[in-house]
């Protein structure tokens, strides 16, 4: 009998839209004050936050969230340093 893990199909985590299991809060990123420092980006658990790059550079105001695999844990809102990310009770 052989024995190991057991996983459905490698490479499957970007076909499932795992967003439905949100907290019922989304974030939104206001993009008023955004100085780029990227806080949220490397704390963020899902690796759901994005933004726009020239020549190796985040540029400000543009950081985002995709919604298809944010889970609302607040973390982004919190480390924010300026402030520019606010949670919002989500509509469905």
């Amino acid at each position: 009998m052989l024995i190991g893990p057991i996983i459905a199909k490698p490479g499957t985590s970007k076909r499932n839209k795992t967003g439905s299991w949100r907290t019922g809060k989304k974030p939104i990123f206001l993009q008023k004050n955004c100085i780029a420092c990227k806080l949220c980006y490397w704390i963020c658990p899902e690796g759901c936050i994005y933004g726009k790059w020239e020549n190796d550079k985040l540029i400000k105001n543009t950081l985002n969230t995709d919604y298809d695999f944010c889970k609302g844990c607040g973390n982004c809102v919190k480390i924010c340093p300026k402030k520019d990310i606010t949670m919002v009770t989500e509509v469905k």
